[in-house]
């Protein structure tokens, strides 16, 4: 039982500092809620003194999960949101998530795509398109959901795995993809 509570406080105290030395580091607008958990080989990149990262509180992120923000961009997740094994969320803008969410393996978000008009220059060096992407609260994304940019998806929504959502979503939908069984 002494062993228990020490430690947990030993959890607290490296949570308190990782956030100071993270802040400190990164200088970045980092406001962290109670009870977040970082799985194994959790990674952030952000663009030091512009980016702001808000977690509420409850939030956990299982392994290998990824945040990529960049200059100027806004990351901000309600309380009680649970990311499981190998998500992402790729920012150049804004990424808005509500409370109560759930997100599968693998689920990605995308605020942002490659423009590609111009024949005679390379993609890579045609910038982005840049939309936020707004998610409600009590929503589950079933594993390997990908989310595009300019998405608002509604309250009490549910995704089925490998959806590519590109469109907004109404509260209350249940999202799936269709598959025919074709006969030989």
């Amino acid at each position: 039982m002494v062993l228990y509570f020490l430690i947990n406080q030993v959890r607290k105290v490296l949570i308190i500092f990782r956030y100071y030395l993270f802040k400190l580091i990164y200088s970045t607008d980092l406001c962290l809620g109670s009870r977040i958990i970082f799985g194994s080989n959790f990674s952030i990149s952000l663009v030091r003194n512009s980016s702001k990262i808000i977690l509420g509180d409850n939030v956990e992120f299982r392994s290998n999960v990824s945040l990529r923000l960049s200059q100027n961009a806004k990351l901000q997740v309600g309380n009680n949101v649970f990311f499981n094994n190998s998500c992402s969320i790729n920012c150049l803008s804004n990424i808005l998530i509500g409370s109560n969410c759930q997100f599968g393996e693998g689920v990605k978000f995308y605020d942002h795509n490659h423009n590609y008009g111009d024949k005679s220059r390379l993609v890579r060096e045609q910038g982005y398109s840049i939309e936020r992407i707004i998610i409600g609260d009590n929503c589950w994304f079933g594993s390997n959901v990908i989310i595009l940019k300019g998405v608002n998806v509604g309250d009490n929504v549910v995704i089925g795995a490998g959806c590519v959502i590109y469109k907004s979503i109404p509260s209350g939908s249940v999202i799936i993809n269709k598959q025919q069984l074709l006969t030989l």
